[in-house]
């Protein structure tokens, strides 16, 4: 071994025999901390999230070393690759205008967005709808199932209905897919007195803050994992909803989570 890396018997010795030096002993300390907020992430913090986390406990260590500690001892966080649809290959239906650009985000229950997202369960797909507030990025209300239809986003839309009762003039927006623009949605969204607001053709970015959940959701608990029953994927789904409310970072709310966000203002 020696010889292969071109160093002397005596040296290596000598290398082993050396304590180690004090910031070696605190970086194991701080790998050791940081051991602890990875696994409460569910594995699914990266170093600027982990930072965030030491820094609410008081750890006082840098972004940086946090980062080079963590590179150093092999703790990452998942990652997942979302694929795109072509927008010019989506039907658009109903005309509908885009209502949400111009609100002033200043609490709760003024915009919702909602969509949906396909899941892999063994060789077939299901479908998972969402409602979320824009405002604090909390999901509300979700569906699973498999049929991607009209019947699923009314069901996501009254879970979140009875959980939040909002007052009438709320917006809620969402892309033009027909299980939006279908007669039944539009007379339940007139029932509750909410006002239908949908992306503009070929603006796929509208819808910017769903697509984010459902690329941390599925880089969190779908990535790498096969699921081949329903009851699997529908149970992942519950359990994270939770955590993703009350306890996963969410950078753009200044690193606090949902419900917490909530709570502060």
């Amino acid at each position: 071994m020696c010889r292969l890396y071109g160093v002397t018997r005596a040296g290596y010795y000598a290398w082993r025999s050396r304590e180690r030096s004090e910031r070696e002993r605190q970086n194991a300390r701080l790998a050791q901390r940081i051991r602890v907020v990875h696994r409460g992430s569910r594995g699914t913090y990266g170093s600027p999230r982990v930072y965030q986390a030491l820094r609410k406990q008081g750890c006082g260590a840098s972004e940086n070393r946090v980062a080079r500690v963590m590179r150093a001892h092999g703790i990452k966080a998942r990652v997942a690759t979302i694929r795109y649809t072509n927008p010019t290959l989506r039907r658009f239906f109903a005309g509908g205008r885009n209502e949400q650009l111009n609100v002033d985000l200043k609490a709760r229950d003024q915009v919702w967005v909602g969509d949906i997202t396909y899941l892999k369960v063994g060789s077939i797909y299901r479908y998972l709808a969402v409602v979320m507030d824009k405002y604090s990025r909390r999901v509300l209300g979700w569906a699973y199932g498999k049929r991607k239809d009209v019947a699923l986003t009314l069901r996501a839309l009254d879970r979140a209905v009875r959980a939040r009762k909002p007052a009438r003039g709320l917006i809620f927006h969402t892309d033009r897919g027909i299980e939006y623009a279908a007669g039944a949605f539009k007379a339940r969204l007139a029932e509750l007195g909410i006002t239908q607001s949908m992306n503009r053709p070929g603006k796929v970015t509208d819808n910017i803050y769903i697509e984010s959940f459902f690329h941390s959701m599925k880089a969190d608990i779908v990535h790498g994992l096969t699921f081949t029953e329903d009851r699997q994927m529908e149970s992942a789904v519950r359990g994270y909803i939770p955590f993703y409310n009350g306890t996963r970072l969410h950078s753009s709310l200044n690193y606090v989570p949902p419900a917490t966000y909530e709570r502060l203002t």
